[in-house]
């Protein structure tokens, strides 16, 4: 996908077994709950925008880093680049809020983060990412949008 690598020899981590879910509610207009769990089977196989790897391979997410308020609507994920230098980290964490817009209902109001300490321009990279009309604009650029879909795309695993 980059053809020069930020960090060529990422750390690949096992993935978790995938778990059954609960079943769910009978009533079928009953507004369904989400929770921590769905959230990141949503995120766990967006795929890095420098690897052949899964954000969850590389632990750039995980499913303690999520956090779901259903009653309030409200979805914060946290996520981990692998390098404090990540020149891809606003990439992916856009990858993350398409994923979440495309998967979740309307009602959730969600926010993205890289986690404390992670990242060299870390509040830049939040603002961007949290920010409407950025994120709007971001969403015009034929490129990215691109690179967010190939990210997005099913693996042939």
């Amino acid at each position: 996908m980059v053809s020069e690598l930020i960090n060529a020899n990422p750390i690949v981590y096992e993935k978790k077994e995938r778990r059954a879910r609960s079943g769910q509610s009978v009533d079928e207009y009953a507004a369904e709950t989400i929770d921590q769990l769905e959230i990141f089977d949503y995120l766990r196989d967006i795929k890095d925008p420098e690897h052949p790897y899964s954000l969850e391979e590389l632990k750039v997410i995980t499913e303690d880093a999520i956090e779901v308020d259903d009653e309030r609507s409200y979805v914060r994920v946290t996520f981990t680049p692998t390098v404090e230098h990540c020149s891809m980290a606003t990439i992916i964490g856009l990858c993350l809020r398409v994923k979440l817009m495309r998967s979740l209902p309307s009602r959730y109001k969600v926010d993205i983060r890289v986690a404390p300490g992670t990242h060299a321009t870390e509040a830049a990279v939040n603002k961007q990412l949290n920010d409407k009309e950025r994120v709007a604009a971001a969403l015009e650029n034929p490129n990215l949008v691109d690179m967010v879909d190939e990210c997005l795309a099913p693996s042939l695993e």
